[in-house]
């Protein structure tokens, strides 16, 4: 400071150079600004004139809690540049919203909802093998992103979600199962395409301040599970601020008077990061074309992702949301086409709780019933979008990223004056076409469900409460599952594979097939695990199969118990002939039991391995192995 100058005189200059008249300013932020820079001074203003003067009306005199107000200048310019607009446009969004909600505006006002356009396919047969084929050359020109921001609390599980076995037969983590799927994808397009260099596929990983150290140190101490570290970027994911009351009054945060209170924004947000990451860019100047978004912790999806690429590419769909067969009520997004009175229309996931209305307001008298088929005509929404990549970059260019908000505030009583607890503006990123031009092409793909769709996230409390007949998605059911469609592949590739048994564990009822597994390079496609298997093959349901190479063939192959193959590329191994012995057995433990590890404790059972025939071909060569 000058010499001679008060802090009243520096604080008065800085005020005139800075032309802001602090007249009406709160005398406690008025004394303590020789503490900021003129840009904080600058963001003090913008607040004041939004409404916000009660974050600084219990500020100490200077001296005291210097550092402290420093630092929530610092957390403010956070929230400001992290926010598409800045705080003033998060605070003008939020009024807008949140006088929407308080008058119960129906978001969907003005719109007829009808059946979108889109493919459904069929594992196996002639339409999906085409489509497929068609997706494997696609993948090379593909970009995968994995929306991770999620902790497994939910779960009963305290790590990171994707850091969760996917399957217990052979431990993979989803993590591990994801990139492996894309490195299979990446060698088979290649190969496809008579692509002498093999192109790299990018993956994206969005985390979160609760997940990201986490992301960091799974995919480090396992070496990126086989990809390389160049190909992976991890881009963080920042909190909101929250909202107290109506007028969008920031909330300060209970424990600490100079601290925003915070939430997660949504998966929305994956669209703003990618916009000002600069990766869509550096991805389109290296040839690439489709953008593949995906949430943490479902083991099918990648089984129907070939298929799925192959119907954006071959329908030259803008947007390709992957879809499964729902019934009509069930607690699952439809995808909608929604046509407004003033002509213009979009392709979206409509909430179940929102769709049901939605029709009865329409001329639909009976709302969202099944049709002949037994399911709803509108597809169920999982969450798994295929975007073409130039079209996604004009629109966000447009929009800088941002996705249309929504705010789902508690309110204390039917006045809606008050809240129980401060709210927030949430996004989703399945919300990206509401803002596309009518003459975007979105479509679906619908697989069925036991082949596309089985997501782990609810605890075994929670699942078992589940009404009978509908899906637990616990980590029980998302195992059992990956058991299930790996049997139904093989036997729609020729294996007879026994029935399931039914049994419960952690209260929940499932369907119990053998314990098939392999790793995504021995078949990424049916095509693939079709000329993998031939002569009279079969596997009883006590069996246990991990296959665990590219080059494996079944031929022939009776097993009743456990079978392990490891083997290494360049290695081709023929197995065949009678595989008898004791095998691995499922053993019920409660998810109460401390003697048992989280993640084996949500699924209610572990594997006792009795008895196995286990080979490993680790040199490359022709091997024969025939008991």
């Amino acid at each position: 400071m000058a010499s001679g100058l008060t802090t009243a005189d520096s604080t008065a200059k800085l005020l005139s150079d800075l032309k802001i008249d602090a007249g009406d300013w709160p005398p406690s932020l008025v004394k303590n600004l020789h503490l900021l820079s003129p840009d904080q001074i600058q963001l003090g203003k913008m607040l004041l004139e939004m409404g916000q003067s009660h974050l600084f009306q219990h500020w100490a005199e200077p001296g005291v809690d210097d550092d402290q107000k420093k630092a929530f200048f610092t957390q403010l310019s956070k929230l400001n540049s992290s926010y598409p607009g800045g705080l003033a446009s998060y605070i003008k969004t939020a009024r807008e919203l949140l006088a929407d909600s308080k008058a119960g505006k129906n978001p969907y006002d003005g719109f007829t909802p009808s059946v979108p356009t889109g493919e459904v396919l069929s594992l196996g047969d002639d339409n999906f093998i085409k489509f497929e084929d068609v997706g494997v050359k696609e993948a090379k020109n593909a970009a995968f992103v994995l929306v991770a921001g999620g902790l497994g609390e939910r779960l009963g599980y305290n790590g990171i979600k994707v850091a969760l076995p996917a399957e217990t037969t052979t431990g993979t983590c989803f993590l591990q199962l994801y990139i492996e799927s894309i490195l299979a994808l990446q060698e088979a397009s290649s190969r496809l395409t008579q692509g002498t260099c093999q192109k790299e596929i990018p993956f994206v990983i969005m985390t979160s301040d609760d997940t990201h150290t986490s992301t960091v140190d799974l995919l480090e101490s396992n070496s990126y599970f086989g990809m390389k570290p160049s190909q992976v970027k991890l881009l963080k994911q920042e909190k909101v601020a929250c909202l107290d009351d109506n007028d969008a009054r920031l909330a300060l945060d209970p424990h600490n008077k100079y601290k925003i209170q915070t939430k997660p924004h949504g998966h929305g947000d994956v669209h703003s990061l990618l916009y000002s990451s600069g990766l869509l860019n550096v991805w389109h100047d290296s040839g690439s074309r489709w953008v593949i978004f995906f949430q943490d912790t479902n083991g099918l999806l990648f089984k129907a992702i070939p298929a799925s690429l192959g119907v954006s590419a071959t329908k030259e769909y803008h947007v390709n949301s992957l879809a499964v067969p729902r019934k009509a009520k069930e607690a699952i997004g439809g995808i909608t086409k929604l046509t407004h009175s003033d002509g213009r229309s979009m392709v979206i996931n409509v909430e179940y709780n929102q769709l049901d209305p939605l029709l009865r307001a329409t001329g639909h008298p009976d709302g969202d019933v099944n049709c002949e088929t037994g399911y709803s005509p509108f597809p169920g929404n999982i969450n798994q979008l295929i975007l073409e990549l130039g079209p996604y970059i004009k629109e966000l260019t447009k929009t800088g990223g941002a996705i249309k908000e929504f705010v789902n505030p508690k309110y204390k009583d039917a006045s809606k004056t008050s809240f129980k607890s401060s709210t927030r503006l949430e996004c989703m990123m399945q919300d990206y076409p509401k803002t596309l031009p009518p003459s975007a092409r979105v479509g679906f793909t619908v697989m069925d469900t036991w082949l596309a769709y089985a997501p782990v996230k609810n605890n075994p409390e929670d699942a078992a409460k589940v009404p009978k007949g509908n899906p637990y998605h616990s980590a029980t059911s998302g195992e059992m599952a990956i058991y299930r469609a790996n049997s139904l592949i093989l036997k729609k590739a020729g294996v007879q594979v026994e029935d399931p048994v039914q049994q419960v564990f952690n209260g929940q009822e499932v369907e119990v097939w053998p314990r098939v597994t392999w790793k995504p390079k021995w078949g990424i496609t049916f095509a693939e695990i079709k000329s993998k298997v031939s002569g009279s093959c079969s596997i009883s349901q006590r069996s246990t199969m991990a296959l665990k190479g590219r080059d494996i063939f079944l031929e022939n192959l009776t097993l009743d118990g456990a079978l392990i193959i490891n083997s290494t590329d360049g290695a081709e191994v023929k197995v065949g002939g009678s595989i008898k012995n004791k095998g691995w057995l499922i053993e019920r433990i409660d998810y109460k039991d401390t003697a048992f590890p989280e993640e084996l404790r949500i699924r209610g059972f572990r594997m006792e391995k009795k008895e196995q025939l286990e080979e490993t071909y680790s040199q490359p060569g022709k091997y024969t192995l025939k008991p």
